[in-house]
C-alpha cells in the first residue's frame, strides 16, 4: 500500500506534467468542470494546494482563503504551490497526526488521501482542458480508486462531485475514476 505522502506526491506529479502546456492563451479554455474554464480552476487547485500545505506543515486549516494566486501567470503559480507541497510531503510521515479544520478534525492520512484524489483529478481536468488528455497514470488511479469511496459518499457528494458516470465496459483505473466523480471520459 502506497503511504498517503507518497500518493499525494504521485498526485502531484502527474498534475504538474499536465500544466506544463499551459499557456496563458489556454486559461479561457473550458474544462470538464461544468462552468469552470482553466484559469478558474487553476486558481482553485491553487487555493486546495495552499490549504493541503497548510495542513501538512501546520497542523491546522485555515478557514480563510489562501492568498489569490496572481493573475499574470496562474500556471506559474499552480506549479509553484504544487513544488511547495511535494516538498513539505518529502519527509517522513505522521499519518495519524491531527489536523484542525474550522471546528473540526482528521487525520493527516485522511487529508492527503483527500489531496491525492482532488489533485488527480483536477491534474485529469487540466490535462483534458490543454488538449487530448493523458489518463492519470494506472497505479495512483487504481490506488485512489480504493480509497474514493471512503472519501466521497452518495450522502456528501453534492455539491463537490456531479453524480456517477457509467464508464466503458473496458475503461481503465484512469476513466473509472473520472467517472466515478461524475466526468464524463468519453466526453
Amino acid at each position: 500500500m502506497t503511504a498517503p505522502g507518497g500518493l499525494l506526491r504521485q498526485a502531484i506529479g502527474y498534475a504538474l506534467g499536465a500544466a506544463e502546456t499551459i499557456t496563458p492563451d489556454l486559461l479561457r479554455r473550458p474544462t470538464p468542470c461544468r462552468g469552470w474554464d482553466l484559469g478558474m480552476l487553476l486558481r482553485h487547485v491553487s487555493d486546495s494546494l495552499a490549504a493541503l500545505h497548510e495542513a501538512v506543515g501546520a497542523g491546522r486549516v485555515s478557514p480563510l482563503p489562501a492568498a489569490e494566486p496572481p493573475a499574470a501567470d496562474l500556471a506559474a503559480a499552480f506549479r509553484d504551490r504544487a513544488r511547495s507541497l511535494a516538498a513539505a510531503c518529502a519527509g517522513p510521515g505522521r499519518c495519524e497526526r491531527v489536523i484542525t479544520i474550522a471546528d473540526g478534525a482528521v487525520t493527516l492520512r485522511t487529508v492527503t488521501w483527500l489531496g491525492a484524489l482532488e489533485i488527480a483529478m483536477h491534474g485529469w481536468d487540466i490535462s483534458r482542458a490543454c488538449g487530448p488528455g493523458q489518463p492519470i497514470p494506472a497505479a495512483l488511479a487504481a490506488r485512489l480508486l480504493e480509497v474514493a469511496p471512503l472519501l466521497v459518499s452518495d450522502a456528501g457528494r453534492a455539491p463537490l462531485f456531479a453524480p456517477p458516470v457509467t464508464p466503458a465496459p473496458a475503461a481503465g483505473a484512469s476513466d473509472r475514476l473520472a467517472a466515478f466523480l461524475g466526468r464524463d471520459p468519453e466526453a
